[in-house]
């Protein structure tokens, strides 16, 4: 099983990301999927989540507007695509997938995201 996140990198204050997790090793399709983020000294926190039933979504307040999961079945791989990032968003950006089925859950490396002049 391997979920990899890529796509993070430098971006000024107002600009956009579009983070990237590829799955494998299991069926993409019936997980659920989501990204965490944590930021230097703080605990790991929810981002967005996109379920497998009917692809609703759900976000963080404090990314609510500006940010975007979505998810490729076909290519097994979801997304998240980041606007208007600001110093905050400063973290590393983790995939998770979980089964509601069977309660697997499994987690990417992680990919950095620094949001800087």
């Amino acid at each position: 099983v391997q979920l990899v996140e890529s796509g993070g990198g430098l971006v000024q204050p107002g600009g956009s990301l579009r983070l990237s997790c590829a799955a494998s090793g299991f069926t993409f399709s019936n997980y659920d999927m989501r990204w965490y983020r944590q930021a230097p000294g703080k605990e790991r926190e929810w981002v967005a989540t996109i379920v497998t039933a009917d692809g609703t979504t759900n976000y963080a307040d404090s990314v609510k507007g500006r940010f975007t999961i979505s998810r490729d079945n076909a290519k097994n791989t979801v997304y998240l695509q980041m606007n208007s990032l600001t110093p905050e968003d400063t973290a590393v950006y983790y995939c998770h997938a979980r089964s509601r089925r069977t309660g697997s859950r499994y987690w990417g490396q992680g990919t950095q995201v620094t949001v800087s002049s």
